[in-house]
């Protein structure tokens, strides 16, 4: 009998997390202000608690997970690490696929793994309340559960297509006692500007966080903050749990060395889970392909500019520099909705540049076809945006087949779809086709960065 899961103890479960921003070959370029110097940290006490803060500017290898986080996360950490043979089998590929399995959370993603942290560090700071944005819905779900363990407010502004498409989401944040509003919103300034010129908009994902970033920093009382699922470093950091823990278990499967690693990315976070820890020993000598895998609609590493952008469509957010398509781009309405930001997490953008990144590109078709052969070969129902990754691993193992390789592939299954069956509906019945960004509409997107100031591009040039 052929083992499919590989399983560590409690016990086993990192007590670090891993920090890239120690060892990229070319360090991040720093966060500008509105006037185009570099801010400081205490600039962004309106937004975050100092020890977040703290971790978001550390340059610290690893990082302590403290005692009373890994308590809540051993409610479903360690996640299994499973092979996909049933694919392998219909593909008839000699690549051994394997999968880390985040969907188990309790919120059903990998978001979780950084919503305690968020939470548990805001309330240890003296923080009563939450804002934030959600694209598909998993990050104000797992912060919805975090608030609710912890004993703080929450208050979530879901993009309005993925309100209206996935209104189970709005369900569960409401279980475990979120509010949850459509955005744009009536409720901020920013919301309502937006639906004076586009009340017909589909929102995005750089509004949402507008109004959330607006909503934290109007409170006179100074008791509440913004969290955000994605992009910073402090939230990649959180992830790198997942790719510490696979790491592990790779070993009890007898893996000596890997030689693809995959994840969607949307804005990061969960490609940094897995791929942080696997970059390292690419910096350090290994022959490894990381591929960080976006939807074509929204093609901000394979099709954007890297260049200094804000992270909302308001300005409210420092300027980062970072794969972008700017901040005031709104994509198509997919169902992928947690790949529909604009820009990169500088940590991820800054490896694109190096090197030691490569990423890729899918329609919403060609993630919905590999989907469904997941589903029919795993049996697993995966997200929309997981898909994205999937279809790649596909890619990968065919690849290898051609090129009569035994590789070893690694991928992050970032969050079930049991949530997103209404795009599944949709696309059995015809009415969800692929989509690429036409390239009118990225030349146009594209010159609204003009002006801003320039982000070289510095690498190394060993990758």
């Amino acid at each position: 009998m052929q083992t499919t899961k590989f399983f560590l103890k409690d016990k086993d479960v990192p007590k670090k997390w891993y920090n890239l921003a120690a060892d990229l070959p070319t360090p991040l370029l720093p966060p500008l202000g509105p006037d185009g110097k570099p801010i400081t940290p205490d600039m962004l006490k309106p937004v975050f608690p100092e020890n977040l803060i703290e971790q978001e500017v550390s340059t610290k290898r690893w990082i302590d997970i403290p005692e009373e986080i890994l308590e809540i996360l051993y409610r479903w950490r360690p996640t299994p690490l499973r092979r996909a043979i049933y694919l392998e089998k219909y593909l008839k590929t000699p690549a051994r696929i394997y999968y880390k399995d985040e969907s188990v959370s309790p919120a059903g993603s990998h978001k979780t793994n950084t919503s305690i942290p968020q939470a548990w560090y805001n309330k240890k700071f003296g923080i009563k309340k939450l804002t934030t944005e959600t694209g598909a819905g998993q990050w104000g779900c797992a912060l919805a559960f975090a608030c609710q363990l912890v004993g703080l407010e929450c208050k979530v502004y879901m993009v309005r297509v993925s309100f209206e498409q996935k209104p189970m989401r709005k369900t569960m944040m409401q279980v475990w006692g979120a509010k949850c509003l459509a955005s744009p919103s009536e409720f901020t300034q920013a919301g309502r500007d937006i639906l004076k010129k586009m009340p017909d908009t589909p929102g995005s994902l750089g509004i949402a966080i507008s109004e959330a970033v607006e909503d934290a920093v109007s409170d006179k009382t100074g008791q509440t903050r913004y969290s955000l699922g994605s992009v910073l470093n402090h939230v990649l950091l959180h992830q790198t749990i997942i790719g510490l823990e696979a790491k592990k278990q790779l070993a009890i499967a007898k893996e000596k060395k890997v030689d693809v690693v995959i994840g969607c990315a949307g804005g990061g976070s969960n490609f940094g889970g897995i791929a942080f820890p696997f970059a390292y020993d690419k910096i350090h000598g290994k022959k490894i392909t990381i591929i960080p895998v976006e939807s074509a609609s929204c093609p901000k590493m394979t099709r954007g500019k890297f260049s200094y952008d804000f992270g909302d469509v308001s300005g409210m957010t420092p300027l980062l520099a970072m794969m972008t398509l700017g901040h005031q781009f709104i994509p198509a309405p997919i169902h992928a909705g947690g790949l529909r930001y604009h820009a990169m997490a500088p940590l991820v953008s800054q490896g694109i540049v190096e090197g030691l990144l490569t990423p890729k590109a899918y329609d919403q078709a060609q993630a919905y076809e590999a989907a469904l052969l997941w589903a029919k070969t795993e049996g697993f129902i995966c997200a929309p945006e997981t898909s994205h990754a999937i279809a790649c691993v596909i890619d990968e193992a065919k690849k290898a087949k051609a090129e009569g390789k035994q590789k070893v592939i690694l991928f992050n299954y970032s969050g079930h779809g049991l949530m997103d069956l209404v795009g599944y509906d949709k696309y059995l019945s015809g009415q969800l086709k692929g989509y690429c960004l036409p390239e009118d509409e990225l030349i146009d997107t594209l010159k609204t960065l003009e002006g801003f100031p320039k982000a070289n591009a510095r690498k190394t040039g060993k990758w």
